[in-house]
């Protein structure tokens, strides 16, 4: 037998006439059980797989029994009028609404999150100079981050939009400089965005007019950046050339086969926009499986027809580790 855990909330509201009124409301959670599914909600200030906080407080429990309890408790008066019962009924509501959204036991709708995170990256647009986004799909969060802080690298601005339920991981830093990538994915699926510096042909002038050759060679490092022979029969499929901002920007398709470390073969289809700014080619990739590219190709095409890529004036970003070095 499945056995429950649950949560319960107090409330207690002061209403007109000196009333008061205590709500209590009690969540099932998912059943302990052998074998049950652990759901768990995506921390958005997470910065890697791994921070994610249980999902208890969904409301929703996983049997038959699907419900959750308000019980609510009211001191009487001698009198109640229609309006009165009413008033207590939203305000109770209002307050324990409220006080979930404080305690950050509910999330706020996904279009007020993705406004808030906008105005944010927008901010850091403005404050660096270049172009901000006007508009962010429905579905998607934008982000703005660094690539090299540390003084091993050069700087560069990345923005891209990404789904909002993708979990987000950026480069990591210590005395001896920067190490790892911008990616956001979900990567229990295999769906990923992975940003890479191609350094090796330098600054390409004339992007566009690279045969198709220079690309595949640009997204086969891209892949490979965790070691070579970690795949197989890769190909570029498409080359779509366009300009943005009278910058050069190339739009890709391609398909490979995954090597997994377990034996197994994964055959993968993805989009990249390739760009070349400041001392080298910058290229962000987007993929998932076969099996699934049908149904997120869309969004795949949105997160690479979004990046864009800038260098200079970036000096400020930088960290200075001084005397700790």
């Amino acid at each position: 037998m499945a056995r429950f855990s649950f949560y319960s909330l107090a409330t207690t509201t002061l209403l007109l006439g000196g009333t008061t009124s205590v709500t209590t409301t009690t969540a099932f959670v998912s059943p302990v059980q052998h074998g049950s599914s652990a759901f768990t909600v995506s921390n958005p200030n997470a910065k890697n797989a791994m921070d994610t906080v249980p999902s208890q407080l969904l409301f929703m429990a996983s049997s038959k029994e699907e419900s959750t309890r308000e019980t609510t408790s009211v001191v009487p008066r001698s009198t109640t009028s229609t309006s009165d019962s009413t008033r207590r009924s939203f305000l109770s509501k209002a307050a324990g609404s409220s006080a979930l959204l404080a305690l950050g036991l509910v999330d706020a709708p996904e279009e007020a999150k993705a406004l808030g995170s906008l105005k944010k990256v927008n901010a850091k647009l403005v404050q660096y100079g270049v172009p901000i986004i006007e508009k962010v799909p429905d579905g998607f969060s934008p982000l703005a981050e660094i690539w090299g802080r540390g003084q091993n690298r050069d700087a560069l601005l990345v923005t891209f939009v990404h789904p909002l339920d993708w979990i987000v991981t950026l480069p990591s830093q210590d005395v001896n400089g920067e190490d790892g990538t911008i990616q956001a994915g979900e990567y229990g699926k295999g769906d990923t965005a992975t940003f890479f510096v191609y350094s090796d042909p330098g600054k390409v002038e004339n992007l566009a007019d690279q045969p198709k050759q220079f690309f595949e060679t640009a997204l086969i490092k891209s892949i490979s950046q965790k070691g070579d022979n970690l795949y197989q029969n890769f190909k570029v499929t498409k080359v779509m050339p366009k300009k943005v901002d009278g910058e050069d920007y190339v739009i890709c398709e391609f398909k490979y086969t995954l090597l997994t470390g377990a034996g197994f073969e994964v055959d993968r289809v993805g989009l990249a926009s390739v760009t070349s700014t400041g001392n080298n080619v910058e290229v962000l990739w987007a993929a998932s499986t076969r099996q699934r590219f049908k149904k997120t190709e869309g969004a795949l095409m949105t997160i690479v027809d979004s990046f864009r890529c800038y260098s200079g004036g970036l000096d400020m970003a930088k960290i200075d580790y001084g005397d700790a070095v």
